[in-house]
């Protein structure tokens, strides 16, 4: 379910026919090569394929796909007007399955959406300065800017933990299509 994402838009043709464009990305690559690309159907037949970040011209516009660490970043419609529009997730994807729970229980579906983006930025605030810490002990960086001290130090064991629950944000993030650099830098 988390490694494959299929997302929907009708758009009508020149004569007025109304087409159903599919894009469909595996999360872990192509099992000949591990490659991620992104696959579009026009009325489930195979039209394009293109590696990612990718952009299918369809009519009155183009579909844009865009990947991060964890999931989608984006797959939208982008009109010849510049308007930009969501391609729906097939309804058995997770992107799909955490749409449905948006619609049935909304407030609960934004609290969860807030706590994601909470632990996200809280594993920034985390990672960030270790990451410094680590870089300003490297000679040339010391000898020149001196060194810096993280003021938290975790546990091997919980920055384990840690990594998990801000992964688990991520994913989240990305089912919503939600997912920016904080997310690859919180990661």
């Amino acid at each position: 379910m988390l490694t494959r994402s299929q997302l929907s838009l009708r758009i009508p043709d020149a004569d007025g026919t109304a087409r159903i464009y599919t894009v469909d990305v595996r999360h872990l690559g192509d099992t000949e090569d591990g490659e991620v690309r992104a696959r579009l159907f026009r009325d489930g037949a195979l039209s394009s394929v293109s590696r990612l970040p990718a952009r299918f011209a369809v009519p009155g516009g183009h579909i844009e796909v865009a990947t991060g660490t964890f999931g989608l970043k984006r797959c939208d419609f982008v009109s010849d007007t510049g308007e930009r529009r969501q391609l729906s997730p097939h309804p058995r994807s997770a992107e799909g399955r955490r749409a449905a729970l948006d619609r049935a229980h909304p407030r609960a579906s934004r609290a969860l959406g807030i706590l994601s983006l909470l632990v996200v930025v809280a594993g920034v605030c985390l990672t960030v300065p270790q990451l410094i810490e680590t870089l300003s002990r490297i000679p040339p960086i010391a000898d020149t800017l001196g060194t810096f001290t993280a003021p938290l130090h975790l546990t091997p064991a919980a920055n384990a933990g840690v990594t998990v629950v801000v992964a688990l944000a991520s994913v989240e993030r990305a089912l919503r299509l939600r997912s920016s650099w904080l997310d690859d830098l919180a990661g």
